[in-house]
């Protein structure tokens, strides 16, 4: 064992490897573990093997990122990053059980069992002396945006790489030490985000990371920095630039951070939505519309919190519904059918939303699915009631439907009258099927006396006078 340690640390190609983080330590602080409260028994086993083997293989290796983040507050990392000095082939020659992926820029993914850590090595191409962050081995468009970002480089360069100094502490599991290269420890204790380098600069390089400091102040509980909130609502049309796939996974990131409801007031006021999802603005100033997402915010926030699956799809399909609604009566205003309308709408919104947010496929067909049930819920008379029952996406399309009766679209009456269905025996069900079809027809009854009545006193003749005529 002492014999293979020695070989793969004495056998290092200089020219492959990344420089040791250690050549430039004038601007890290080493916080002790008495000091931030972390020990290598807070961390997922599987992360603590990829340090330790690293570091025994003469390499440096740190927890990064989210995770060690997470850590400091308090929180339980959903994954761990690791970070090292080490290149991709070295990862690679220490793990019998890992890959190397991508092209953009090379990770590598350590398997164990169920689980996978990923490790990046440290990133250069950006000045170690410059607090600023300039960047001098990319590629940008027009809009200070890059698109190039492939180099190796010190740990100190890779800090300063990364967008928020929360999100640039280095956690060594071994010795329990806290690298801190930009005063992100002092900016957790604060409760304070603050991005890296220029605010301006670094907003142009990548757009998203206006989306993202929302996300993660409402996440973390945290003030967005002064400096770091005042240019984001002039720069917020760069957002259009970024390719819609990419600007789709922020948002979803967003929707499902369990912390939706805030996220999205703060984009209304930092003038983030526009363009993110099609007239989310103007249905936000709708009172029925605001409601009615509000709604369907809150309930996916509580879901996220209490750990139960939430569905993009139906996400997705509640942010658009009144959209598809607005289009839908205006369709049906103009003389169309109910379902062709409601089809037509639907593509329609579609269409005119794919141009901004790429909507994968597969959430399209069961946002349809959704929209277009909607209408088969006031059909309760027949057999009508139990296909819709059996329709594979039902319960979607049911709770789908208890949103627009709490947000008072529709009479609740609908909502409890599914609700008492679905719980009832075959018997109960036809004996409801049999008083909901008798209400009609003395509604239809009154109705046709009404219009009778009315008739007579328009002719100036008495019910009377017209059972004789």
């Amino acid at each position: 064992m002492i014999r293979k340690l020695l070989s793969r640390v004495f056998s290092r190609n200089p020219t492959a490897s990344v420089s040791s983080p250690r050549s430039s330590f004038t601007g890290v602080n080493i916080i002790p573990q008495k000091q931030h409260g972390i020990t290598r028994d807070h961390l997922n086993p599987c992360a603590l093997k990829v340090t330790s083997g690293l570091q025994e293989a003469g390499y440096s290796a740190f927890v990064v990122g989210g995770a060690a983040r997470d850590l400091l507050l308090g929180l339980e990392p959903k994954d761990y990053d690791i970070a090292t000095n080490a290149t991709p082939e070295e990862v690679r020659a220490v793990f019998r059980r890992s890959r190397i992926i991508g092209r953009r820029f090379r990770l590598v993914h350590v398997i164990f069992g169920a689980e996978t850590v990923e490790v990046s090595t440290f990133r250069g191409g950006m000045s170690a002396n410059d607090e600023d962050g300039v960047i001098t081995d990319t590629h940008a468009d027009e809009h200070g945006r890059l698109l190039r970002d492939n180099v190796f480089g010190s740990q100190e360069e890779d800090a300063k790489r990364r967008d928020f100094t929360v999100n640039a502490l280095f956690f060594d599991p071994v010795k329990e030490e806290i690298w801190d290269y930009l005063n992100g420890y002092d900016d957790i204790k604060a409760r304070r985000l603050r991005i890296i380098g220029d605010p301006l600069r670094r907003y142009r390089e990548d757009p998203v990371r206006m989306l993202r400091a929302v996300r993660l102040a409402a996440k973390l509980d945290m003030q967005i920095d002064a400096a770091t909130a005042a240019p984001i609502g002039d720069l917020a049309h760069l957002l259009q630039n970024v390719p819609p796939s990419r600007l789709f996974d922020e948002m979803l990131k967003l929707l499902l951070s369990g912390h939706a409801l805030a996220c999205v007031i703060d984009l209304r006021i930092r003038g983030l939505h526009h363009g993110l999802l099609p007239m989310l603005d103007v249905i936000l100033e709708q009172p029925l519309g605001e409601r009615f997402i509000t709604l369907a915010l809150r309930k996916t926030d509580e879901r996220v919190h209490q750990e139960k699956p939430v569905s993009p799809g139906f996400l997705f399909a509640a942010l658009l519904w009144h959209e598809v609604l607005a289009a839908w009566n205006i369709r049906q205003t103009a003389g169309e059918k109910l379902m062709p309308a409601l089809h037509l709408a639907m593509s329609d919104v579609l269409a005119t939303q794919n141009k901004k947010l790429a909507i994968p496929r597969r959430y399209d067909a069961i946002m349809q699915e959704i929209w277009a049930m909607q209408p088969r819920f006031t059909g309760r008379s027949g057999r009508r009631p139990f296909r819709l029952l059996e329709h594979p996406r039902f319960r979607a399309a049911y709770d789908f439907m208890l949103l627009r009766c709490e947000s008072g679209e529709v009479e609740m009456e609908l909502g409890e009258w599914w609700e008492a269905f679905q719980r009832a025996g075959s018997g109960e069900r036809e004996a409801m099927l049999h008083k909901d079809e008798m209400q009609k027809k003395r509604r239809r009854s009154r109705g046709r006396h009404k219009i009778a009545s009315d008739a007579v006193a328009a002719n100036g003749s008495s019910p009377a006078d017209s059972e004789i005529i």
